[in-house]
């Protein structure tokens, strides 16, 4: 296992950690809001033992990346994607991304033309829009994300342990709940702030999905209190060459709640 910083602009650097890196089948993995690469603990400690090379990054502002004051809207964020794709050299690899990552994926699908990339795979992803607009009446509503935003600003622990609470479809014990808080807390506050408003900036993912060419998997939490359900239907109409996999039993969660579905249903995805 090796972590290491790549550089995407002058004065910022972003976290990498790399597990299997001679496998055969790389994985570039974009963590949710607020978390870091570590959350897909659950996947690292399987795949690599199937002979996948597992890549995760750290979001600026997230985790052990720099933390600059600006550059968290999703062009920015695919552009340091794609920094991490060029400096590893990254051909025919699968990109998967959760939540807000899922969303950064799809706009460096977009915005990159999929550079590298052979297989795309969404988990829970915040697309096309995770608040509820005019024309679209099924993710959050904006007062919820302001609230977050307030949250974030007068108490950040206390909006971390509230985001927790539903964040997994059923209880989870103390330890993990724990576990979850803190990767939370590695985050800066103005990124967290930041990333939370580009959700309330950010339309044009639905003229992103559209502009995908690689087989896609969409894998989402019939009980996601976070994006819900209805997202990943718009995903899969939005997408053309897209499966989607409900998992009966999981909410925002799907990598912790159903881990076992989830790395059979990425591995056999992947093939």
């Amino acid at each position: 296992m090796g972590g290491y910083y790549i550089g995407v602009e002058p004065g910022v650097k972003i976290y990498v950690e790399e597990l299997n890196p001679t496998g055969s089948k790389p994985i570039l993995f974009i963590h949710g809001w607020p978390a870091n690469h570590k959350m897909f603990e659950y996947q690292f400690n399987q795949l690599p033992k199937m002979g996948y090379r597992c890549i995760g990054m750290d979001l600026r502002g997230f985790g052990n990346s720099d933390k600059p004051w600006s550059g968290y809207d999703y062009n920015r964020l695919a552009d340091d994607v794609r920094c991490v794709v060029d400096a590893l050299k990254l051909q025919d690899f699968t990109l998967g991304g959760h939540s807000t990552g899922g969303a950064v994926a799809i706009r460096y699908m977009a915005r990159h033309n999929g550079y590298g990339v052979s297989k795309l795979a969404l988990f829970a992803a915040a697309a096309p829009s995770l608040i509820q607009r005019p024309y679209f009446p099924y993710g959050l509503r904006e007062e919820d994300v302001d609230k977050l935003i307030q949250e974030t600003y007068d108490n950040r622990p206390k909006m971390l342990r509230g985001f927790g609470d539903i964040f997994f479809f059923q209880y989870v014990t103390k330890d993990l709940s724990d576990w979850f808080f803190q990767l939370g807390l590695q985050a800066a506050g103005w990124s967290t702030v930041a990333v939370a408003v580009s959700w309330l900036d950010e339309e044009s993912l639905f003229s992103d999905l559209g502009k995908i060419r690689v087989p896609t998997l969409i894998l989402h939490g019939i009980h996601d209190k976070v994006c819900h359900f209805p997202l990943a239907e718009a995903q899969k109409k939005g997408i053309k060459n897209s499966k989607l996999v409900p998992f009966e039993y999981s909410g925002h969660g799907l990598f912790y709640d159903q881990r076992e579905k989830f790395n059979k249903e990425l591995a056999q995805f992947i093939g």
